[in-house]
């Protein structure tokens, strides 16, 4: 008997969700649509298998296919970035980090990281985090004129500080992560530099945004955003740090790797080394400067002027309405977003004062710049009347007739 006979209630939970992606338009920046390939590959027998270790140098027997797919998928991702080592087996973004500030730092060292509300991430140092509870933590800003790192600012920081790692990522910031000149920062300080580059992966395999690799101690990143790979993680790294990095993968944060979504990162390296995943990659980056002109023309002020990534952050304080709120009435109408503090916010994170819009997901349907017209100004319509029941009808309406246009899994 298959689901639906057995769990009729787990079955109904996941049609539901299938309907939701179908016919909502999903603008959650670290969002995305895999592949049929990937989502075969991760629900697939390899599920079944304990393979703690390595390859061929496992604690269990019967590991040979495992070893295979494993191999695949290193190879693969050193092609794909360039890269001298690398590890698959982190099961998600934070132990991956977790993993990389262990191999370099020691309990109690400090930290300098983005900070979470000018589009850090947790992992980063933020005090509710491992990060900012097993490490001395000091947080770097943006410019609150400008909205973007200032790298003379940071340099004094740094000398001050004298931190043993400075994290360079974020999962909010629209601007270039200028990894070069983080690099002359830790050199001039002796810090180690490890670069989280979950958001914008698919674009640094592209070749479309720096790279980290020539620059970084640790490069660590999530293979779901703009990879468009399984919900999971990789770390890649300096030859000198392997030993480290391995170490602390295994047996330092995690015991047995989940052998079918290593599996599935493989497909996704093997997708992402295709001549069409650029293409795929300049679209996300036309996508969301197209919407940076749209939001303008709607008198929207943007954090940072615009972006330069698949991210936009939509300071909405002088619409007279709040992240929280706008989410909410978006929801409504079936196109999904995501509150999002911006710099020097005066409102609390639940509530926040932007909304975080990324073009991946509908990118991967196929959706281009005509549609980022529309869909900037279904949510104009949206926020210009939070509330209106029959605004957030129509919209919903024609949210409906710009998913269909574009199916999902068809």
């Amino acid at each position: 008997m298959g689901l639906k006979e057995i769990d009729p209630e787990v079955y109904t939970a996941i049609e539901g969700e299938v309907g939701r992606e179908k016919n909502t338009l999903e603008l959650i920046a670290s969002e995305n649509f895999p592949s049929k390939a990937v989502l075969e590959a991760q629900g697939s027998v390899l599920q079944n298998k304990y393979a703690e270790g390595y390859p061929h140098r496992r604690y269990y027997g019967g590991c040979e296919f495992m070893d295979d797919v494993e191999e695949l998928a290193l190879a693969r991702a050193k092609k794909l970035f360039g890269c001298e080592h690398v590890n698959v087996q982190p099961l998600s973004g934070v132990p991956a980090n977790m993993a990389a500030y262990f191999a370099l730092a020691s309990f109690g060292d400090k930290i300098m990281g983005l900070a979470l509300p000018h589009g850090g991430h947790l992992s980063h140092g933020h005090g509710v985090s491992f990060s900012g509870k097993w490490f001395q933590v000091v947080h770097y800003q943006v410019d609150q004129k400008t909205e973007v790192i200032d790298y003379e600012v940071l340099k004094k920081q740094a000398q001050e500080e004298k931190p043993k790692i400075v994290v360079a990522g974020a999962s909010a910031y629209p601007r270039t992560l200028h990894f070069d000149k983080f690099r002359e920062i830790c050199d001039t300080v002796g810090a180690c530099l490890v670069a989280d580059i979950a958001h914008i992966a698919g674009l640094v395999a592209a070749g479309l945004h720096p790279s980290p690799i020539p620059y970084a101690d640790i490069v660590t990143t999530t293979t779901h955003k703009t990879l468009r790979g399984p919900r999971s993680a990789i770390i890649m790294c300096q030859e000198k740090w392997a030993k480290e990095v391995d170490r602390w993968v295994f047996p330092g944060v995690h015991g047995g790797p989940h052998m079918h979504t290593i599996a599935a990162k493989a497909v996704c390296f093997h997708e992402a080394l295709k001549p069409e995943f650029k293409e795929y990659q300049k679209q996300i980056l036309s996508n969301a400067k197209t919407l940076e002109i749209e939001f303008k023309k709607y008198e929207y002020r943007l954090v940072a002027d615009g972006t330069d990534t698949h991210l936009l952050l939509v300071d909405l304080k002088n619409k007279g309405v709040t992240g929280k709120d706008a989410e909410e009435a978006l929801g409504k109408a079936d196109i999904t977003v995501n509150r999002n503090t911006i710099p020097y916010d005066p409102q609390k994170p639940f509530i926040a004062s932007g909304i975080r819009i990324g073009t991946p997901a509908v990118t991967t349907r196929g959706m281009k710049e005509m549609e980022m017209q529309k869909i900037c100004q279904l949510i104009n319509d949206i926020l210009t009347h939070p509330g209106d029941e029959e605004v957030s009808q129509r919209v919903r309406q024609e949210v409906k007739e710009l998913c269909d246009s574009f199916p999902l899994y068809e």
